[in-house]
């Protein structure tokens, strides 16, 4: 607990008016005598040197020095098992208090502010925001957060995932909504970004490596423990989550996304510029802007493309939910292309379906005429298969068929009562 200013300045009014020394201040005020200590020493008064009595740890000092700069992580408790091996006769307690006195300390290291050029510089992250219920599923709600290093602009869009179709549509959608490239994009050490890490020897993710390649920025990880080089995202999540996020009533995530458009371009646009405090945010992007790289001709393909199975029903499994297909592709791979509207369902390169994309789960995605067509398939099977057996039990059924026609009959209607005649008093 931290002491009160009450106490403080009881403590210097009893050392410079009453001249008492520091262990009758410490007495009357019922403090450790290292708490008076202390107060006095920011004062500005040099710290009391102590005679320190003999204890029993003193003769293992050596022994625990030695141990701990060779292994600086060991445990208090297993340090006082060795020590106890070797005949320390004290308590654990009174052990342990020592060795937190004596453990090496790792000295703190101070950080750079980094300073970047306009246009020069975006770092990305995402961030988790807990979880939305769409229907039956229950599915993470991630939010995409690019922020540009000099002016601090946020882009700001949620989705449903990470993964790496996620992961290139903010990318995407962050280029558009700008209008411009930033030169480098910073990243933390994310599995869409880099795979495989030793030291300085980065094996980056080959479809980053894409992207950064068609809109020509360079993708750059943050060194390892270094966090004052991705500072600036993080501190714009934690404001986002403060700001925007808590308490905030939506529909769904496309409300959430177009509330979260506008907070970016008003909220967090009219806050005061951390580089400049004599302009908003919203004014350094806008002197920014002619500092990005320009746009490609075709944004970038985002699209998720997978490989699925049709089994012997006309639908296929994709992202919890079944999609009809024409019954004449069953039993057979197919692929499914998706973004966050449509899903495509492909054979090579023949489109066979298109539905509208679900979020739900166990739903059933259906075209009328892909049911219409099996049941009309199914039909005409059932009529071929009578048919066959007719002809089978009498050469003469196709002329009592076409007599049955003509006279106006429906043709599977009479079929049907030749079966059942069949059933019941067989071909004699």
């Amino acid at each position: 607990m931290a002491l009160s200013k009450e106490k403080e300045n009881q403590i210097l009014r009893y050392h410079f008016v009453e001249h008492w020394k520091v262990g009758t201040i410490a007495n009357q005020l019922n403090l450790h005598h290292s708490v008076v200590d202390r107060v006095l020493a920011q004062a500005g008064l040099p710290k009391v040197e102590r005679t320190l009595r003999p204890s029993i740890i003193d003769p293992y000092l050596p022994f625990i020095h030695g141990t701990l700069a060779q292994y600086p992580r060991l445990t208090a408790a297993r340090l006082y098992d060795m020590a106890k091996e070797r005949g320390y006769p004290g308590a654990p307690s009174f052990f342990r208090q020592r060795i937190s006195q004596m453990r090496p300390r790792k000295q703190p290291e101070a950080f750079l502010r980094l300073k970047t050029l306009a246009g020069e510089e975006s770092q990305v992250d995402w961030g988790a925001f807990g979880h939305i219920t769409i229907g039956r599923a229950r599915r993470p709600l991630v939010a995409f957060v690019m922020v540009l290093s000099w002016s601090r602009q946020i882009f700001l869009r949620f989705y449903l995932n990470q993964q790496m179709e996620y992961f290139l549509r903010g990318h995407v959608t962050a280029f558009t909504h700008w209008n411009g490239v930033p030169k480098i994009c910073l990243y933390d050490n994310l599995k869409s970004a880099v795979l495989e890490r030793q030291g300085d020897v980065i094996r980056f993710h080959p479809t980053l490596l894409a992207l950064s390649s068609h809109y020509r920025f360079e993708a750059r990880p943050v060194a390892i423990a270094r966090g004052n080089e991705k500072g600036r995202v993080e501190r714009a999540i934690r404001y986002i989550r403060d700001s925007f996020f808590t308490a905030r009533q939506f529909k769904d995530i496309n409300d959430l996304n177009e509330q979260a458009d506008r907070w970016c371009r008003e909220t967090s646009a009219d806050r005061r510029c951390p580089g400049d405090p004599t302009k908003t945010v919203g004014q350094a992007y806008l002197e920014e802007q002619p500092s990005f790289l320009a746009l490609p001709d075709d944004p970038f393909p985002t699209w998720e493309q997978v490989s699925v199975s049709a089994r012997k029903t006309p639908y296929i499994r994709f992202d919890l939910n079944d999609y009809s297909i024409p019954h004449t592709h069953v039993q057979r791979m197919l692929s499914v292309n998706a973004d966050l509207d449509h899903v495509r369902v492909r054979d090579g390169n023949d489109i066979l379906a298109t539905h509208t994309r679900s979020f739900n789960k166990g739903q059933q995605i259906e075209q009328q005429a892909h049911i219409e067509a099996l049941w009309q398939h199914k039909v005409e099977a059932k009529r071929s298969r009578g048919h066959n057996r007719l002809c089978h039990a009498s050469p003469l059924i196709d002329a009592l068929l076409e007599q049955s026609v003509a006279r106006g009959h429906v043709l599977k209607t009479t079929i049907n009562l030749l079966i059942e005649c069949l059933d019941t008093y067989g071909q004699s």
